[in-house]
């Protein structure tokens, strides 16, 4: 992997992992009722209308939040070198720069949050007897997550795929429960 790559994954890890476990959680959330024969069976053009959803709300929240993060370091910047104008630097270069890299977050969290939602989907559609296995993958995906975020933060592998595998299946028994779809 090149540098530059490596370097964009280093600054990406919040709006990847976000926009992944947002799309999954929304898969698990919304279809909860189909996958235990509740609800309307998991087809093609509902993976991929949550998937759209999961896309829409990572890109509204995303985008928000982060900008207004970027910005307002900007503004504390501004402040703290005295200068003149409030947020002065937020006008500036610097502020293009908060925007582009606010963009950038956005995209790699949406596209993450499109797959995270409509990849499970789209295999329970293929099998359609067997559409518990959405939320068995989902689960599995989060577990593995949280596996691999363990061992980036040289923490317990074990403790944090057990804790985003309970979340799963805690969001799946929610979605179950609240019967939205």
């Amino acid at each position: 992997m090149s540098g530059r790559v490596r370097r964009l994954v280093a600054r990406s890890q919040l709006p990847l992992v976000l926009g992944l476990m947002d799309g999954l959680l929304n898969a698990l959330t919304l279809t909860a009722a189909s996958l235990v024969g509740g609800g309307s069976p998991v087809t093609y053009q509902l993976a991929l209308r949550v998937g759209a959803v999961a896309l829409a709300t990572s890109a509204f929240a995303v985008f928000v939040a982060d900008y207004a993060e970027r910005r307002s370091y900007l503004v504390r910047a501004s402040k703290e070198l005295n200068l003149t104008a409030r947020g002065h630097l937020a006008t500036t270069r610097l502020g293009h720069l908060a925007l582009e890299r606010s963009l950038l977050a956005t995209a790699l969290a949406c596209t993450a949050s499109f797959a995270g939602a409509a990849l499970p989907l789209l295999v329970g559609a293929a099998a359609p007897g067997a559409s518990w296995i959405v939320a068995v993958l989902a689960v599995a995906v989060l577990t593995g997550l949280g596996a691999i975020l363990g061992r980036l933060f040289a923490d317990r592998p074990g403790r944090w795929a057990a804790a985003l595998g309970c979340g799963g299946v805690a969001v799946t028994w929610l979605g179950v429960w609240l019967h939205i779809a």
